[in-house]
């Protein structure tokens, strides 16, 4: 964990930060098992009250690992057998879909605070938060399927209950950059500011300071108001991306990315 996610811990309040800020973040095996730590830790974590989340450096989160998808684009098939996305791992959900729907199962209030870019499961892990407080010019993108696949880190189940079905389907079939003002619109962010992290580490010590039974009541309760059996959603976005991984269109659509050309896709 310590060269990708570090924790400061202060009147009841945990500075969460991702740190490999040379690659804006940007997730990679170790970034997942760092965040799944942090996790952990905070859930063990005597006198937690509130959690600020946020990226050092130019950014959130960028997203998966350039490398993964040069080895999308060099070995196509093969990858399928590398991992079995639906396994079930953490409980309902598989290692990446569980470094963002962790933040939802902490018994406290976990706040996001994004600037720079959050692209693909970057986004998707700022919305396992509670809130989201966004810079008004951040860049943010459900951008799987401009590499040919589909959110498969908890994304489909956390953007359903923050904004409208045809707006999550837009960004879900187009993948267009948006900025925190448009997502304020949505719903997807929660408030925007000039300083998101400021501004949420302030929110996450007022929150610090309420009675902590009845914040983790309140969690638990909204919770319950927002779930329709995870484990079924979470396991079908693992079925969907596998059928996708290593299939000549995916790696067609990697490739025309990378070489910066259109794509030429088979007809489905």
């Amino acid at each position: 964990m310590k060269d990708r996610v570090a924790i400061d811990f202060q009147d009841g309040v945990a500075d969460v930060r991702m740190i490999r800020a040379d690659k804006m973040n940007a997730l990679d095996e170790a970034m997942f098992d760092g965040l799944i730590e942090a996790g952990a830790k905070l859930a063990d974590m005597k006198g937690l009250r509130a959690v600020v989340l946020s990226g050092e450096g130019r950014a959130f989160c960028a997203g998966l690992d350039m490398g993964r998808f040069n080895d999308m684009k060099e070995k196509g098939e093969a990858l399928k057998g590398m991992r079995d996305l639906t396994a079930r791992t953490h409980g309902p959900a598989n290692k990446p879909q569980w470094s963002a729907w962790l933040w939802r199962e902490l018994p406290v209030p976990v706040i996001a605070a994004v600037h720079g870019v959050a692209f693909g499961g970057g986004f998707q892990v700022a919305l396992g938060a509670d809130m989201r407080y966004a810079t008004p010019d951040v860049k943010l993108s459900v951008m799987e399927i401009r590499w040919g696949l589909v959110p498969d880190v908890a994304g489909t189940q956390l953007m359903r209950h923050l904004a409208r079905e045809d707006i999550v389907r837009e960004l879900t079939y187009t993948g267009r950059v948006f900025s925190g003002e448009e997502a304020f619109a949505y719903g997807l962010v929660t408030r925007v500011c000039a300083d998101p992290r400021a501004a949420a580490l302030e929110t996450a010590r007022e929150i610090s300071a309420k009675n902590p039974h009845a914040i983790r009541a309140a969690k638990r309760l909204l919770n319950l108001a927002v779930a329709t059996d995870a484990k079924t959603g979470l396991t079908a976005e693992s079925v969907e991306q596998l059928k996708l991984i290593g299939s000549p269109n995916q790696v067609e659509a990697v490739r025309s990315q990378m070489e910066k050309r259109a794509a030429k896709f088979a007809e489905a």
